[in-house]
């Protein structure tokens, strides 16, 4: 094997562990065992578990980032761009399960970027801009809309990763009701919501 096919093959099982086990659950000893090489081969490549680790969740990030801004980086009707989104995140997930499972666990690798909320907070900015300019359309105050993508990113997300673990209904159906509820809530915004007082 050439070191660039034994630094892959170490990844593939690497990735493989860490969504079984989870970082604390696995070790190099296990990761060295189940490739068929010594430890020192690991250490060699990654300088242990956590620089594996990190470049796992940097190339998960990257693809379910790519994913998610190409979703929302073509000219469309704002729903089509949420329906893009639900669809791009979920078709992550198919393929992608154990990737999925290792960006949304709680990593221990201290990063500034390279986990799941960083991620969401990438795209959360990218729903901003575009429900900016769709409140300005609208007559709604646009500096609101970085609380309302909070709301979308974290509504489509949570619902990733329930459907991650039960994957019922199909794809299509989630992503459909995804859209429903976000699309018929933001077309139906008051100007100016209020609580009723107590």
């Amino acid at each position: 094997m050439t070191a660039r096919e034994r630094r892959e093959q170490l990844l593939t099982v690497g990735r493989a562990l860490f969504a079984e086990k989870g970082f604390e659950g696995t070790s190099v000893e296990e990761i060295a065992s189940r490739a068929d090489v010594s430890k020192p081969v690991v250490y060699e490549h990654f300088g242990g578990k956590e620089g594996m680790y990190a470049v796992i969740v940097d190339r998960e990030v990257e693809a379910l980032l790519g994913a998610l801004s190409g979703a929302l980086a073509t000219k469309a009707h704002p729903r089509q761009l949420v329906e893009r989104a639900a669809l791009a995140l979920l078709g992550y997930i198919e393929k992608s399960p154990d990737g999925f499972r290792i960006l949304v666990r709680d990593s221990p690798v201290a990063q500034a970027s390279g986990t799941f909320s960083s991620l969401l907070g990438d795209v959360s900015a990218q729903v901003e801009g575009l429900l900016g300019d769709q409140f300005r359309k609208r007559g709604l105050d646009p500096a609101v809309a970085p609380v309302y993508s909070q709301m979308l990113v974290g509504m489509v997300a949570l619902a990733g990763q329930h459907w991650a673990e039960v994957r019922e209904p199909s794809k299509q159906v989630v992503a459909s009701h995804m859209v429903n509820l976000a699309w018929n809530g933001l077309s139906s915004l008051e100007r100016r919501p209020d609580l009723p007082e107590d």
